[in-house]
């Protein structure tokens, strides 16, 4: 049984710098991408704030290009998802699929998902009006009106980049007031697509039967009464889950299911390590979580020797 020096478990921004790292320190780490190969900026388009691209870069393009420079130094990438972990003794057991693979060190980068609305009518029109990412099926809304369901910046996000296609944009928001960043909140106020439903919240879902969205179900969230609106499409940005299933009584989870994390990006257990939005619930940006995907390199580095 020969054991790796290090296993990445998921890829996106961290697990890929924390691959770029550890391959050039000659640890020939092994990674699993997972499902969501590059994770959620696969999703994004114009990603404006991560250092050294002064005219923005695409999602997709950055994390292709993250990709390609943790293959040039060494790291042996499979697009396979780990489906079974034993860190009770060491080497480390991962195994995904029909492979079987032991560790020395393991770094955990699975991140988060976008949070579902938990409406049974979401489920069954998801790809049919309803979606998680503007970018991926904005196009498909051409020339039609659609929702977004919340208050942050992922939100405002979502709803200024339909605005490139549809006609008219209503942001349903829960309480009074939004929790994004104030430019954020400026450019979404100032577009003339944009308008705000205020204290709201989607019942549901209608157009089951049509096969395609018709329109939502708003409850008042003070009075508790409900209205119909006519829409096209709904948008959820409602925030995350970290994908940690996999990691359940194996690792400390938070209440949330985040990893906890101490000293960097040490877990409870010797030898495992975190990064990225799997054990950041503050930050969640692309840029801090390639900063923990070095951290985690490093402290696997210094772990092994």
């Amino acid at each position: 049984m020969e054991a790796r020096n290090v296993i990445i478990i998921g890829s996106g921004p961290a697990g890929y710098t924390a691959a770029i790292y550890a391959s050039r320190a000659d640890l020939q780490p092994l990674m699993f991408e997972g499902d969501e190969i590059g994770g959620q900026l696969m999703t994004t388009t114009d990603v404006e704030n991560f250092p050294g691209f002064p005219k923005g870069i695409l999602g997709p393009e950055l994390m292709v290009a993250l990709k390609e420079q943790a293959a040039r130094f060494g790291t042996e990438l499979v697009s396979e998802k780990v489906t079974a972990v034993d860190f009770s003794s060491r080497p480390f057991k991962v195994v995904a699929g029909s492979r079987t693979e032991y560790a020395k060190t393991v770094i955990v980068s699975t991140g988060a998902s976008a949070r579902r609305l938990g409406l049974d009518s979401e489920k069954a029109l998801y790809g049919k009006g309803v979606s998680a990412c503007a970018t991926c099926d904005g196009f498909f809304f051409k020339d039609k009106e659609v929702v977004v369901v919340g208050g942050g910046d992922s939100a405002m996000e979502e709803a200024n980049f339909l605005t490139r296609f549809a006609t008219k944009v209503t942001i349903l928001v829960r309480s009074d007031k939004l929790r994004a960043s104030k430019i954020m909140e400026e450019r979404s106020r100032t577009n003339p697509k944009i308008s705000f439903l205020w204290n709201v919240e989607v019942a549901d879902i209608l157009g089951v039967d049509q096969g395609h969205v018709t329109g939502v179900v708003l409850k008042d969230i003070k009075t508790g009464e409900t209205r119909e609106m006519k829409t096209d499409g709904v948008f959820a940005a409602i925030g995350h889950v970290p994908n940690t299933e996999l990691f359940k009584g194996v690792l400390e989870l938070d209440k949330v299911g985040y990893i906890v994390t101490k000293n960097g990006t040490e877990t409870n257990v010797p030898g495992v390590f975190a990064c990225g939005d799997v054990q950041d619930y503050k930050y969640r940006q692309a840029v801090t979580a390639a900063g923990t995907g070095c951290m985690a390199a490093l402290d696997a580095q210094r772990f092994l020797e």
